[in-house]
């Protein structure tokens, strides 16, 4: 990967496996937005930031030690994604699978933003889940701008652990806001140690989260692929269930896609979620 500064934007040439919508509309993070070209907006790590493609370069609308320091391990730029996929064919599913989503990247979240997302997804469709979190910020979250528009950061576990369900009701998220509270507190508090966490192996890191309250095998398992970056996690929703009935024996073990079975579990969600 090759960069280099253009007036306000650097331009990334070289990167293959980057499509910008399947990577932000993959249903792994909900702050980011197509805007009327075709570019993504973002709001990340206390950072705005806007993403477009030409002429097969990508551009980021951002200071060099920015992308330096924030964006290039954000998006994980420095792994071979399509190596990755060529990997994961196992069989003729993969095969169509991880063709249907190149360009998927799993992005490196903020730890206490990907948990809090996940509890609030919990029995939730995108669209709902982006309003939500935008309330939630817009209410409690700092004022930021960006290209002369106004933006708000993701409020801290500390900010949310002051609240109450009452303060929470203009979010519209029912019984999650519980879920919620209890993950602030404990994180603010240190009970819960996500940065510890994060250090453990994928099977102790799943038992330490297990014990939030509302957060089950999915949620647990969303956060240790895209909160924490443990790329062999493989969460298991309806699609993924439906993936799995529909090309595997009852005893499968995502175990063969080690160590990307994450990913793995990417190309499959995509493929059935979007398939015509």
């Amino acid at each position: 990967m090759i960069y280099h500064k253009h007036n306000n934007e650097i331009e990334l040439r070289g990167v293959t496996d980057f499509d910008l919508a399947k990577t932000f509309e993959c249903g792994q993070c909900f702050r980011w937005n197509a805007d009327e070209n075709g570019a993504y907006i973002g709001i990340a790590l206390g950072r705005v930031v806007r993403l477009r493609k030409s002429n097969g370069s990508v551009f980021l609308a951002c200071s060099a030690d920015d992308f330096e320091n924030i964006w290039q391990k954000y998006f994980d730029l420095d792994r071979d994604y399509a190596k990755i996929r060529e990997f994961l064919c196992v069989d003729d599913f993969m095969k169509k699978a991880t063709a249907f989503g190149e360009g998927i990247r799993i992005l490196r979240q903020d730890k206490w933003e990907a948990l809090s997302s996940f509890v609030i997804s919990q029995n939730n469709n995108i669209p709902r889940i982006r309003k939500i979190i935008d309330v939630l910020c817009r209410n409690y979250g700092e004022k930021i701008y960006f290209e002369e528009k106004e933006y708000y950061t993701y409020p801290p576990a500390s900010k949310i652990a002051l609240l109450n369900e009452k303060k929470l009701a203009p979010l519209r998220c029912g019984y999650r806001a519980g879920y919620l509270l209890d993950a602030a507190r404990k994180v603010a508090d240190g009970s819960v140690d996500l940065e510890a966490i994060s250090k453990l192996t994928p099977e102790e890191a799943k038992a330490a989260l297990l014990k939030l309250h509302g957060v089950g095998y999915k949620v647990a398992d969303c956060m240790l692929l895209f909160g924490l970056h443990m790329l062999d996690a493989f969460p298991r929703d309806v699609w993924i269930r439906r993936a799995l009935s529909g090309n595997y024996e009852s005893d499968f073990d995502p175990g063969v896609f080690s160590p990307y079975a994450g990913i793995a579990q990417q190309y499959m969600f995509h493929y059935m979620r979007n398939r015509q």
